[in-house]
């Protein structure tokens, strides 16, 4: 997603920073073409009438033309003003006073909500949260069952439709559970249509009197483009909205719907959702997604990744293995598994500050790294710890076990020599110095 808008805007303003000094002029072109790269995004016109109309006054407030980099300030502007666009601040979802927590997703069908009701469930739940599902989506066939299978993988609870009771009744009794179980958090995933009817409208209102929700969350397809606004300008009316999660943002949408809805609608984005796993669900953070369009990174998302998947005693130990040049392929499986659960490598490069724009449109393909891991896991534990003594017979046997060939084992297995005698030569380097620069060292 933005990759289109993240093209434009980076030609706009890599011709904006190879210029000494700037013009009024100079401003007003570029200012035309990035509401053009708006609009081709399928922002919303007077969404983007607005947000070049502020840029343009902030940069004659600041007279950025008499500045010494005025290519920079009009970023530095810009990305102000998307951050303003895109809702500002983080908004999280604060406990009730009084357990439990009651969230309604609402919306179409089509636009993964009952997934997301599983990710949301499993999201809480690495909070410390003790969620509970409610399958009360009655009008699509198999939509408890898949309900079921993502509270089954997510190892959240699902309270499901007995005896033919109705999509309320089903409500309050899993809010009536959600009480007598250890639960603070109860996650309603209710009826979706092919569109916003009378029937649906109805059925929304009484569930939604029924368990008086403390969230009323719409979740809604980034691919829609402006349908999106149009939808949730619909659910509003019908259902008073607290805010909005968008999925299927790891697609090829444009973007509008993300820029365009909180200005239009009024209400935050509270997550994105970012793949098909159920760990793909993102907390929306305005600032580090207008990084994400400028093509700057995403810095902190990616440590906040990491940590998910590195505990804190892992990485002293991983530091103790590299001071001592003890680094293993057994280490390097781990390591490689650790990033592969991240998520999708392009979408984890992208969040390198540089390295996004190099990356775009390049085919990451990560069956490579899958194949390095089955050449390991074909390798026995000696061979693990100790690859120089894999020798020609050894690598036969390898490359059999993990359908790949002895060049491929030639490859990984010069590379990681390559790799560990660079760590030798840091550590000789810590030695002579008196101190060992690694990054997991504490001050």
């Amino acid at each position: 997603m933005f990759e289109q808008l993240q093209t434009r805007l980076g030609t706009v303003f890599t011709r904006l920073r190879g210029r000494g000094t700037l013009s009024a002029e100079d401003v007003d072109v570029a200012l035309r073409e990035i509401r053009l790269a708006l609009l081709e995004a399928d922002v919303n016109v007077k969404v983007a009438r607005d947000f070049i109309a502020r840029v343009r006054e902030a940069a004659v407030g600041q007279e950025i033309w008499k500045s010494l980099n005025p290519g920079h300030q009009v970023v530095q502007i810009v990305h102000s003003e998307l951050t303003r666009l895109l809702g500002e601040a983080h908004r999280g979802l604060v406990a009730a006073p009084k357990p439990p927590t009651v969230i309604l997703l609402v919306g179409l069908h089509g636009t993964g909500k009952t997934t997301t009701a599983g990710k949301l469930a499993l999201h809480l739940k690495k909070q410390g949260r003790h969620p509970l599902l409610a399958a009360a989506d009655l009008s699509r066939p198999a939509a408890v069952r898949q309900l079921e299978i993502v509270g089954q993988r997510a190892g959240v609870p699902v309270v499901s439709p007995e005896g033919g009771e109705d999509a309320v009744a089903l409500a309050r009794r899993a809010l009536a559970r959600c009480r007598e179980l250890p639960g603070d958090t109860l996650v309603v995933d209710s009826a979706g249509r092919l569109h916003i009817d009378e029937e649906l409208v109805a059925e929304l209102a009484r569930v939604r009197e029924a368990i008086s929700p403390h969230y009323t969350l719409l979740v809604l397809d980034a691919m829609a483009g402006q349908d999106a606004v149009r939808m949730a300008e619909g659910f509003h009316r019908a259902v008073p909205l607290d805010g909005l999660i968008l999925t299927k943002l790891d697609g090829d949408a444009r973007g509008g719907a993300a820029l365009s809805i909180v200005a239009t609608l009024g209400r935050p984005i509270l997550f994105i959702g970012t793949g098909e796993r159920l760990e793909a669900l993102e907390p929306f953070h305005p600032d580090r997604i207008a990084s994400r369009i400028l093509g700057m990174g995403d810095v902190l998302t990616l440590i906040e990744r990491a940590q998910e998947q590195v505990t804190a005693e892992q990485a002293k130990e991983l530091e103790r293995k590299l001071r001592r040049a003890e680094f293993t392929l057994e280490d390097f499986t781990q390591q490689l598994r650790q990033v592969r659960a991240m998520g999708p490598l392009d979408q984890v490069l992208a969040m390198i500050p540089g390295v996004g724009s190099r990356v775009r449109g390049m085919d990451v393909d990560e069956r490579q790294l899958g194949r390095i891991e089955a050449m390991i896991n074909s390798m026995t534990p000696q061979e693990r710890r100790h690859p120089e003594i894999i020798d020609g017979s050894r690598r036969r046997r390898i490359a059999r076990g993990s359908g790949t060939s002895v060049q491929d084992v030639n490859r990984l297995l010069r590379q990681f020599q390559e790799a560990r005698r660079m760590l030798r030569h840091i550590e000789t380097l810590g030695r002579r110095k008196g101190k060992f620069p690694m990054p997991f060292q504490q001050p």
